[in-house]
């Protein structure tokens, strides 16, 4: 089963595909898709989703898990966020696939087995979940798979408790 874990945002959106064959997990692709800061909003979030469209088609993901957010004073940041997650749940939509949105306390647990895990203690049970070879890169892509580790989880619960196999 695969997921598509994302940490959103217009600037940089954190992406991190895991597949998970026989209970092993493996990172697929991650990294960040980039908007030009010259671009007007619009055109931000078209970029996004012309990106997101294409690794959608290209990795076929069973779910996409995207990070919910809490955000403190800074409203003009959490407003161009937002909209960046309605472009996220527009394009899971278009392909029929499941949203997932852990809280980041929920993805902190499920990656480290506690909610209050420091973002260097996410990032290396993100490598050793996934077996990689360093700690991934950018944050925003560690992030990424982090919240896609925690949708795969997700989803095999959803589809044990409904009674369809995993």
């Amino acid at each position: 089963m695969i997921c598509f874990g994302i940490d959103p945002g217009l600037g940089r959106l954190g992406y991190g595909i895991v597949n998970q064959t026989n209970g092993e997990m493996k990172a697929i692709d991650y990294g960040v898709i980039c908007t030009p800061p010259g671009f007007s909003t619009a055109e931000r979030l078209n970029e996004i989703f012309d990106a997101l469209e294409g690794k959608i088609s290209l990795h076929k993901p069973d779910a996409v898990a995207v990070e919910r957010l809490f955000f403190g004073r800074n409203t003009t940041t959490a407003g161009m966020v937002w909209q960046a997650r309605g472009v996220i749940l527009l394009a899971a939509s278009r392909f029929g696939l499941i949203p997932y949105e852990p809280k980041p306390s929920e993805v902190k647990l499920a990656v480290c087995g506690h909610g209050g895990a420091d973002k260097c203690q996410v990032q290396g049970m993100v490598r050793r979940l996934l077996n990689l070879a360093s700690d991934p890169k950018p944050d925003d892509a560690a992030d990424a798979l982090a919240v896609a580790i925690t949708g795969i989880s997700l989803l095999i619960y959803d589809r044990r408790n409904n009674g369809v196999p995993a």
